[in-house]
């Protein structure tokens, strides 16, 4: 497996991401942008790639901030990202930067490309959808549904939300509110939602403490990447 540190350019910044990819075969295959959470590409999303890529995907995890610039903390994280919360335009243009970045790559299947993202790249991905860009499908674990700059564009890509019922912050007053705005769109879009479940219940690092808000749920964590797998048979057939 090539399993690797990966620069492209986006506009105005180089970006360095993680590319992953079964190498003993030329089989032509899919490709899947992994949009990590807030603190940037780190173990968390190439483990992701990684385990893609032995499921016979090309996997980018993709930097939305830029080659050497790496919160160190929730705090650091928060501001950083807080500039595409308030920008959401560039936001997408990282993730269009970073699909053009996948589609160099030889053994692409040609128009095979989802996308997957956790909690703040949860949202990138459904913002990806919002803008209309022709991918397969977008699968968000946890992210945010609200946006401040809906596109008048038509939600082409097929959409699966997988969110913990029990996830502050994300109430379900924001689900509601998705679902009316996907309706409206007559975007094709499924959501599922996990008992006991809060925010980042797929992140082992969140720990197991509920009250704090965000916790690792094993349980949700193992249905919602079936559930993933599942929908990428779907798109991708």
């Amino acid at each position: 497996m090539i399993a690797e540190d990966f620069e492209y350019n986006s506009s105005d910044i180089v970006c360095e991401g993680y590319i992953a990819y079964e190498e003993s075969s030329n089989i032509k295959r899919p490709g899947i942008l992994v949009v990590p959470n807030w603190m940037g590409v780190g173990d968390f999303v190439k483990e992701k790639c990684r385990a893609l890529a032995s499921l016979g995907y090309i996997a980018l995890g993709v930097d939305v901030y830029g080659k050497g610039v790496r919160p160190k903390n929730r705090e650091e994280a928060a501001k950083l990202s807080s500039s595409y919360k308030e920008n959401y335009r560039l936001l997408r243009k990282r993730l269009l930067d970073a699909m053009e970045a996948l589609k160099g790559f030889e053994l692409l299947k040609e128009g095979y490309i989802g996308a997957i993202g956790y909690c703040f790249g949860g949202t990138a991905v459904l913002e990806l959808a919002r803008e209309g860009v022709d991918v397969k499908g977008v699968v968000s674990f946890h992210g945010g549904l609200s946006t401040l700059d809906i596109s008048r564009n038509p939600v082409k890509a097929k959409i699966l939300v997988c969110h913990g019922v029990d996830d502050p912050f994300v109430p379900i007053s924001q689900v509601e509110d998705f679902i009316k705005e996907m309706n409206e769109r007559k975007a094709d879009y499924q959501i599922i939602m996990y008992s006991d479940a809060v925010h980042s219940f797929t992140e082992k690092a969140a720990g197991n403490d509920k009250s704090k808000g965000s916790a690792y749920n094993e349980l949700a964590d193992k249905r919602s990447w079936n559930h993933m797998l599942l929908f990428f048979q779907e798109i991708f057939r």
